[in-house]
């Protein structure tokens, strides 16, 4: 039985990763699973929510990796994994998790996932989402509000001193390990078309 095939979607904040990782899904049905990189943000109980609010989670360290690349690695071998939850309220993992079962189509989507030379290794296909910035923070200010309870101005210092520096530092960077550049993200509908007829050509080799 073939192994899997490893999908990475990446891009900065707000770029519409997700929005194709779910129209790819929408599209393949049972067939795909959904590996999202927001969920192996370490934790530090040990530290007061204030001093946790100040780390830089754009910064590849804020990421357990190692716990990623091992839950790819599981997945490939057809073994289910338990994926952690993580509560962007309280930056902390919560003491659920949700079980990942193995898939033909492996979709792994983050920001830093090119970045990462283990990641990389494990990929098939490299997908980077190009948009441009007034689009990806305009996003981010409406998702940081309104699922993730945060304040306006809070939004805007966290994009200031972490976000942009970080996606000019890492994210950007690694775009020239993708295979494919979509630009536009979720409104690119050809390009979203010609990636699923991909997939669907490789399930049924």
């Amino acid at each position: 039985m073939p192994q899997p095939v490893v999908i990475g979607i990446a891009g900065g904040t707000g770029s519409g990763k997700s929005t194709i990782a779910d129209a790819i899904q929408q599209e393949i049905k049972d067939n795909i699973t959904i590996i999202t990189q927001d969920s192996y943000y370490r934790s530090f109980p040990e530290l007061t929510l204030e001093e946790r609010s100040q780390i830089n989670y754009d910064h590849p360290s804020a990421f357990d990796i190692e716990l990623l690349v091992s839950h790819i690695q599981s997945l490939k071998k057809r073994v289910p994994v338990q994926m952690p939850v993580y509560d962007f309220n309280t930056h902390l993992r919560t003491r659920h998790t949700y079980q990942l079962k193995p898939s033909k189509i492996i979709i792994v989507e983050g920001i830093l996932i090119f970045e990462n030379e283990a990641l990389r290794k494990l990929m098939d296909i490299k997908i980077f989402v190009d948009t441009d910035a007034d689009v990806r923070i305009l996003r981010r200010i409406e998702r940081d509000i309104q699922e993730r309870g945060r304040q306006l101005f809070t939004v805007i210092e966290q994009y200031r001193t972490t976000v942009r520096p970080m996606h000019i530092e890492f994210v950007e960077p690694s775009k020239r390990f993708a295979d494919v550049i979509i630009p536009e993200g979720g409104h690119n509908k050809i390009g979203i078309d010609m990636i699923t007829s991909k997939i669907k050509n490789i399930l049924t080799e």
